[in-house]
């Protein structure tokens, strides 16, 4: 996959694995980790399908509506990606706090809903529910932000509060930051993730 990985000064931080939404690439949130924490390693990932020219990480059939065969394959490929990643450059692969936005929280949550151990934690950025029809691994002791938008147009409020309880569900601890912005990503949200984070980690 298409990457940029920075490496941090404190091995013991996590990993930041920073996904971006539709049309993004692999260069869009790294000013993000300047307020998160620019101590840690950083691994910023291109998705590998086009939609219309535009990177995403999985297809859709529909605005809102997800192509499930194809999103199990891209899951399947990102994490072993992050296997391969981990090794090359030496960090630490059960330490990797994902920081996606739009569809790249929606393939971080489906890195959570798939695989126990593929992530620490995340901080996700106005995600949809990934699947309804499958049981979740277990969850304890992963800490999980929602931001999300009470007038939302892509992502309705009903929809965040669900996946929250999907998750808890599971045993993941999560915290939900709303805002009233629609489908943006805020400044606000983000000084919402940088409090969680220095709390959580």
């Amino acid at each position: 996959m298409i990457h940029i990985f920075n490496k941090g000064i404190d091995a013991s931080k996590p990993t930041l694995l920073l996904l971006h939404g539709t049309g993004g690439n692999e260069r869009d949130l790294l000013p993000l980790v300047e307020r998160i924490d620019p101590d840690a390693n950083v691994l910023s990932v291109r998705g590998n399908v086009l939609e219309n020219g535009m990177p995403r990480f999985f297809r859709r059939l529909a605005e809102g509506v997800f192509d499930i065969d194809d999103l199990i394959k891209r899951t399947k490929e990102l994490n072993e990606f992050l296997d391969e990643a981990a090794e090359k450059y030496e960090f630490d692969r059960n330490n990797i706090l994902a920081v996606g936005y739009s569809n790249g929280a929606n393939i971080a949550g489906s890195l959570l809903f798939h695989y126990k151990d593929a992530l620490k934690g995340a901080i996700l950025h106005h995600p949809m529910v990934p699947r309804r029809d499958i049981e979740l691994p277990d969850l304890t002791g992963k800490n999980v932000l929602i931001t999300a938008g009470v007038n939302d147009p892509i992502c309705p409020q009903e929809e965040s509060v669900e996946l929250k309880d999907l998750l808890e569900g599971a045993g993941a601890t999560v915290d939900i930051h709303w805002e009233n912005h629609g489908h943006m990503l805020t400044y606000t949200e983000l000084e919402a993730a940088k409090k969680w984070y220095e709390k959580n980690y």
